[in-house]
């Protein structure tokens, strides 16, 4: 899971692209990690949906293991959204004995006029255990409102205590309506990561 230590610690590289993709990782960076700009998922590959009726969820892991694989575009700006919340996390980690704490992206859209959302009843079942956020930053200034017009949406970043395993099959729960899309994620997921990884040794090979 994403580290608190590694959120102040991995700089954003503006210059990587999908023409000249970074190969160079950060000093003291986990080996695990694939380099910046070599990714070419969407949001949506690695997004579960939630439909609770009035309102649908989209629950995204902010996890550098996961972010690292999208698209050079949509790792920036999700990479800053995290770095510029950095602090926050932190503080709610060290709050709650979180070394490597559990943090998604959850968006709420309104199906309906005046739709009505409880954030604390969204959780995690991971390795069957029970996860819920031990803090909530919300993103955007409707979400304290707990209400949306029709076609509205609310954003937030989760912060969860550590144990969510990413790179496993999980489930999102929303007031009883599960969904347990993430094990489908994974496949797409481990695809990337064997691209990535052919692509890397196959440039290694041409220097």
């Amino acid at each position: 899971m994403t580290r608190v230590t590694r959120l102040a610690g991995v700089v954003l590289l503006t210059v990587c692209g999908a023409a000249h993709p970074c190969t160079a990782r950060q000093t003291g960076e986990d080996p695990s990690l694939p380099p910046v700009g070599f990714g070419s998922l969407r949001q949506e590959d690695v997004a579960v949906h939630v439909n609770a009726g009035s309102i649908q969820l989209r629950v995204m892991p902010l996890d550098e293991l996961i972010l690292r694989l999208l698209a050079p575009d949509s790792y920036s700006a999700l990479h800053s959204l995290r770095e510029s919340n950095a602090e926050d996390i932190g503080e709610i980690a060290r709050r709650n004995g979180a070394v490597e704490p559990g943090i998604f992206l959850v968006t709420v859209f309104a199906a309906v006029e005046q739709a009505q959302f409880d954030p604390e009843q969204l959780t995690i079942v991971s390795r069957n255990r029970l996860f819920r956020p031990v803090g909530i930053l919300p993103m955007s200034p409707l979400w304290n409102q707990h209400r949306l017009a029709q076609r509205e949406t609310a954003t937030a970043v989760y912060v969860f205590e550590d144990g969510i395993a990413v790179l496993e099959p999980f489930t999102v729960d929303y007031g009883g309506v599960r969904s347990d899309q993430w094990g489908r994620a994974l496949q797409r997921i481990e695809r990337e990561r064997a691209r990535i990884e052919a692509r890397i040794r196959l440039e290694a090979a041409h220097h």
